[in-house]
């Protein structure tokens, strides 16, 4: 009898099957899981396209934007500019010979050796060359050599120039602040780069300087043709507003162009005001007379015998213009006497005379947003000797915006202020201002300087109608360990108008010569005094000061205009 037939597999078809579908499912898993690694990662880079940092890098930092600089007046020191800058990737490089010698019949200041280098190396990533034009961009994009690109970068430009170098500073070339405001800004001055910042908007408020470009560049041109009439290796000269501490101008000579690619600057190159000492010679005289005044130890009708030098143990002090006899303390003040100004620091005594000098900061470091500043020099050990002759500035080196800040703070009713270089208000200038002398002090003090400015060794700075005052200086320069005679730092330290001082000046001369003109001296009152009087005369219009016209003012103008005639 036949079985009847059925559907049932073999034994053996049954576990075939299974297999098979295991298989599918399996393979099925493994797509599905592939997939949603892609869909994933295709999510993450659309909503996150930064998270990946890679080889190739676009942003160079996670930082605020740099803030432009300008100056007091809206005037552009300092912004960035979009530029490229070119790279590779030597993993992805196919043939290197081929690739350097395209690289370098595109871009001919590119190295072949050193481009070699970075093209074996096991970096993923290596600069080829920062900051490069839009044509050259362009032409090595074009080129389509693999692993070859470019990457948006930022570059600083400064568009004025050397007008404002030493103030401004410069950048790296990932524009990291390396000297000046620049360096400020990156440094201390990270929470005032954060309050400029403006994060909705991604870009942060110009930082505004105390700077006027404008006295900046009178500075630079009179002090320029300065150095090069009298033969001067170096100057530099200061404008101050001496009711908010706020400079106007700092000038160092010579300066940079902070626009160079090359910025391996020379130790002549550095900011004298701030990065240097200097005697300043009988300019701190004007601190001894302050000090004295201040102590009540003498008056205007005091009188100092200057008949004879000064002899303290084996030293003698003397005057470069002695007059051998007895003067007041104007004529001390106004023939610019060593013998009377030390006679006078002895007579406030030694704790004294070190207690007024540090009341007035010149035993420490000044501070201001310049990263760039040197420390006072003062004599190793405080004798007699050592008061007698820091009195008038010998053996005792300090900043040049050290001596103005005092000075300034001298004139201006006795308030002193630290410097800025930012711009501020008087109303902030006075919360932060430190009393140094007494109003009666101050007021004595800018007699003297108006009187030297008519009848003393500051007369040629007296530029007519805005009441000059001033003090100069003429100190030896320490060559070797020993002072100099024939190299010498000439100083004027002034302000105007003096009978309400407004405008501090300071004008250095680093060696300058003597000239026909000079009649063989090279004194400050033949250099830096009438250079200081041409700055006056083009800077006083810009900063509203206005002429005041006394009849004997009228009178010399009118001998000029005579003189002018005749001439012509």
């Amino acid at each position: 009898m036949t079985e009847p037939a059925t559907d049932r597999l073999p034994e053996d078809e049954a576990p075939r099957r299974l297999a098979g579908q295991n298989r599918i499912r399996l393979i099925a898993i493994c797509f599905g899981i592939a997939f949603l690694a892609i869909a994933g990662q295709l999510t993450r880079l659309t909503l996150f396209p930064g998270a990946d940092p890679g080889p190739q890098r676009v942003d160079l930092e996670d930082r605020l934007p740099r803030p432009d600089i300008i100056d007091r007046n809206g005037v552009l020191l300092a912004t960035d500019v979009a530029v490229a800058s070119l790279y590779a990737d030597p993993s992805k490089i196919i043939d290197i010979d081929e690739a350097i010698e395209l690289l370098t019949a595109t871009v001919p200041d590119l190295d072949a050796k050193e481009l070699r280098r970075k093209l074996t190396t096991s970096k993923r990533f290596a600069w080829l060359k920062r900051q490069v034009s839009p044509e050259e961009r362009d032409a090595v994009y074009n080129l389509g050599i693999p692993g070859v690109s470019y990457v948006n970068e930022r570059r600083r430009v400064y568009p004025q120039g050397r007008l404002g170098s030493h103030v401004v500073g410069y950048v790296d070339l990932d524009t990291k602040g390396i000297a000046g405001i620049e360096k400020f800004l990156d440094g201390q001055g990270a929470l005032y780069t954060a309050s400029l910042a403006q994060p909705a908007e991604g870009r942060t408020q110009p930082a505004q300087m105390s700077i006027d470009i404008r006295v900046q560049a009178a500075m630079i041109d009179e002090i320029s043709k300065a150095i090069t009439k009298f033969s001067a290796i170096g100057g530099g000269g200061i404008v101050m507003d001496i009711t908010t501490g706020e400079v106007l101008s700092l000038v160092s000579l010579p300066d940079f162009n902070p626009n160079q690619e090359n910025k391996n600057f020379t130790k002549d190159q550095q900011n004298r005001m701030t990065s240097g000492v200097y005697e300043l010679g009988s300019v701190i005289k004007a601190v001894t007379f302050a000090m004295t005044f201040d102590y009540g130890v003498a008056d205007l009708d005091s009188l100092y015998d200057a008949r004879f030098p000064l002899v303290i143990g084996s030293a003698r002090i003397n005057d470069f213009h002695a007059q051998r006899r007895v003067l007041s303390v104007p004529e001390v003040f106004t023939h610019s006497s060593n013998i009377g100004t030390a006679k006078m620091a002895l007579d406030v005594g030694l704790e004294r005379h070190q207690e007024f000098l540090k009341r007035v900061g010149l035993f420490d470091r000044l501070q201001t947003e310049l990263p760039e500043s040197a420390r006072p020099l003062l004599p190793k050990r405080w004798s007699r000797l050592a008061t007698a002759t820091a009195a008038f500035g010998h053996g005792f080196a300090v900043q040049p915006l050290q001596g103005a800040a005092v000075v300034a703070g001298l004139l201006n009713g006795g308030h002193m202020m630290t410097p800025t270089l930012l711009k501020r208000s008087g109303k902030e200038a006075m919360a932060m201002a430190k009393t140094i002398v007494k109003p009666d002090t101050s007021e004595k003090m800018r007699y003297l300087f108006r009187l030297n400015g008519i009848e003393g060794s500051a007369s040629k700075a007296d530029v007519i109608g805005y009441r000059v005052g001033g003090k100069t200086g003429t100190a030896e320069k320490v060559v070797n360990g020993r002072y100099s005679k024939d190299k010498r730092l000439a100083s004027f330290i002034g302000a105007f108008p003096m009978d309400q001082p407004r405008y501090l000046i300071l004008v250095m001369l680093d060696e300058p010569k003597a000239t026909p003109e000079t009649f063989g001296f090279a004194t400050s009152g033949w250099n830096a005094v009438p250079t200081a009087g041409l700055i006056i005369e083009r800077i006083a219009p810009m900063l509203g000061v206005a002429p005041v016209f006394t009849p004997e003012d009228l009178d010399k103008l009118a001998k000029l205009e005579a003189q002018a005639k005749k001439g012509n």
